[in-house]
């Protein structure tokens, strides 16, 4: 099934799809289907719809119930298929009834088209005569026939309401008679009103094509590819309709419901409105149409190709489906989010580079292209004229084009070099590798199935092609999720670069012959028996090691990015070797008590570190002290003050006391006057 929008309007092909050979057997038949995906996909609506070569007329019987195809035209007398008549090619009137052949008659001169009276059981052929048979099947004979002023007749057709009979002729008329009377009741002119402003004709419009639709409409068909629509009380057409195709017109047929007009000629099928002539929408096969047929009541259609297999449209918007598939009104809905190609009559949609090549860049702006999304719609006869004068060989790329293609045919036969995509060599060599080892496993077991690989579906194309999906093998989850893929990886590295020089050695020859044999594999390493627990931790050891080197580097870096700006210094003559003089000074500092050192710093107010090795540098800093500790410094020097004045002298005491012990000087009144006083305060 093959789904098209045109104009908005969703149209399903239910016969798109291939057909399986009637000569297959049913094993063989289903074995196709499971392989085939267009066969799978395929809706077999009626079984063996199709003829043997080709099919020019279709019909639908009145109750519905039965749908008959044939070469030659025909039409049902009946409510099914138990009463047919025949017109043959060569003048034979074949009649058919339920159990088959009936009769068959004979008229004058070649018949092209037939109708049939219900009310007095006539037939009325049309052909290559200016004269109208009636054969009456009540009596079963010819009748007079109606003498016309026409020189051929193409089509008729009968009013199923007030029964008026209507024949087309190669003049272009259209010549009504009255089967009551057996007289002409009007003419109408429809190559005259045919020819309207911007139509191009070739030759005399001749009717090819008649309708009636109602009791007072008719559509009318010319051979040069317009459709006039009369209303039975006028002369002059309710509108003119072209097809732009210069083709004749085949079929007419009318859709009472929603007041459309189905036309067609060999080439497309355009449904319109009957009042404005609004295209609603189109229906382009791929064959030629010969017929085409509306089921009752639905939005059903077949058309009669020239091809042995006969098309099933369904359009939803004209109608259900009939009673009998009731299932495609489910079905349309579940498919009705898919994607379809989007096609407008009568226009062909380029690009901005379409216009470059085809020369008519100067266009845009212009009424004749129309802006749509990221390009324009140009009239389709005007793009055809600027093809064909644009591109004048395109026969010859044709041409060459078809014969490229059988040179790669007969190359296929050829030893293939396995081709690797741009993106994921090593994933895709992988998968080609896992592939042959099913394959070569099912081959053994001769019942296995094997599993189809990613490289041939669609859904994973974009993997091999994209370069933003390349695998990061240096990744900390690769490494530690493949713990065995170096080894892995470099036999697949060398199968590689093998596979390249095969492709490169096959692109400088042009007959390819097959390689002696295979690469040896390599060797397998004593390590391969290894634990992969010593993988994964020699791993994790690796990549803390990286993870270290680049945290140190990232130290380095940010101490660099914080001295934005140069800074210079100036070494003096001799500064190398000042602490050789600055020993003695600084050993006599560090013998010297707290007190003294403390006193010194207060006193200098800064803090000089100095080491004594030979060429060392000094670091001097300034001391910064808060209010409150000046406050409190100044505090306990105010109270160490405040402490010498009150306290008395002791000094004496260590000179006279070693007197007054060797002598009576000792003795005198100051040391006891003193003791005295002591023992007092």
């Amino acid at each position: 099934m093959q789904i098209s929008s045109v104009n908005d309007v969703k149209i399903y092909n239910l016969s798109h799809g291939k057909s399986l050979p009637e000569w297959l057997s049913d094993r063989k038949k289903r074995q196709l289907q499971k392989k085939d995906v267009d066969i799978q996909r395929r809706i077999e609506l009626i079984q063996d719809f199709e003829m043997p070569t080709v099919c020019t007329s279709i019909k639908v019987s009145r109750d519905g119930q039965f749908i008959l195809a044939a070469v030659v035209a025909f039409d049902i007398l009946s409510d099914d298929y138990s009463k047919l008549v025949f017109l043959h090619s060569d003048r034979y009137v074949e009649f058919h009834s339920q159990h088959g052949h009936y009769y068959k008659t004979r008229i004058p001169r070649f018949g092209r088209d037939f109708a049939y009276h219900y009310p007095s059981c006539d037939l009325y052929f049309v052909g290559a005569s200016s004269e109208v048979y009636r054969l009456n099947l009540e009596q079963g004979r010819f009748l007079n026939s109606l003498q016309t002023d026409a020189v051929e007749h193409n089509v008729c057709d009968i009013n199923p309401v007030h029964h008026l009979f209507a024949t087309g002729t190669t003049e272009g008329k259209v010549e009504c008679w009255d089967p009551r009377v057996r007289n002409r009741v009007g003419m109408l002119d429809c190559a005259l009103s045919s020819v309207t402003e911007g139509t191009e004709v070739q030759g005399l419009p001749s009717v090819s094509a008649l309708k009636f639709n109602g009791s007072l409409n008719m559509a009318v068909g010319t051979s040069t590819g317009q459709v006039l629509l009369y209303d039975l009380r006028s002369s002059r057409p309710l509108l003119v309709k072209d097809h732009y195709y210069n083709l004749p017109i085949k079929s007419l047929n009318f859709h009472e419901q929603l007041d459309l007009v189905l036309s067609a000629d060999s080439k497309i099928i355009k449904i319109w409105n009957k009042d404005t002539g609004k295209v609603f929408s189109s229906i382009e096969p791929q064959t030629n149409i010969n017929d085409v047929c509306i089921y009752p009541k639905s939005g059903m259609l077949f058309t009669a190709n020239e091809d042995p297999k006969m098309n099933t449209f369904y359009i939803p918007a004209l109608g259900p489906a009939p009673r009998w598939c009731s299932f495609l009104d489910n079905l349309t809905e579940e498919l009705e989010e898919s994607p379809e190609s989007t096609v407008y009559d009568d226009y062909k949609f380029v690009t901005r580079k379409d216009l470059e090549s085809l020369g008519l860049s100067h266009l845009v702006g212009s009424s004749l292209l129309r802006a749509y999304m990221h390009g324009f719609f140009m009239d389709i006869r005007l793009y055809h004229k600027v093809k064909t004068m644009a591109n004048p060989f395109a026969y010859e790329e044709y041409r060459k084009d078809k014969i490229r293609q059988k040179i790669e045919e007969s190359r296929t036969q050829r030893v293939q070099i396995k081709k690797l995509p741009k993106v994921n060599k090593e994933l895709a060599l992988k998968l080609m590798e896992e592939g042959d080892d099913e394959a070569e496993l099912a081959a053994r077991k001769k019942k296995g199935k094997v599993l189809p690989s990613i490289l041939g579906d669609d859904r994973f194309q974009v993997m091999f092609e994209n370069p933003e999906y390349q695998v990061d093998e240096q990744s900390e989850e690769y490494r530690l999720l493949n713990p065995i893929v170096s080894k892995v990886g470099q036999k697949r590295k060398k199968k590689l670069r093998l596979l390249a020089q095969q492709a490169t050695a096959a692109q400088q020859e042009d007959e390819e012959e097959e390689p002696e044999g295979r690469a040896s594999s390599e060797e397998e390493s004593s390590d391969d028996d290894k634990s992969w627990v010593d993988e994964v931790r020699e791993q994790r050891r690796q990549l803390r090691q990286e993870d270290r080197d680049r945290r140190r580097q990232e130290r380095k870096r940010a101490d660099r990015d914080t001295d934005l700006e140069p800074r210079f210094f100036q070494i003096k003559a001799g500064e190398e070797f000042r602490s050789f003089g600055d020993v003695s000074r600084k050993q006599k500092l560090q013998k010297a008590s707290l007190e003294d050192r403390l006193k010194l710093e207060e006193h200098s107010g800064t803090s000089n570190m100095a080491d004594t090795a030979v060429g060392s540098k000094q670091l001097t800093f300034t001391l910064k002290k808060s209010e409150q500790q000046r406050r409190q410094q100044q505090a306990e020097r105010e109270h160490h003050e405040e402490r010498k004045k009150l306290r008395r002298s002791a000094g004496h005491l260590s000179s006279g006391r070693g007197r007054g012990w060797g002598g009576g000087r000792g003795r005198g009144g100051r040391g006891g006057g003193r003791g005295r006083g002591r023992g007092r305060h």
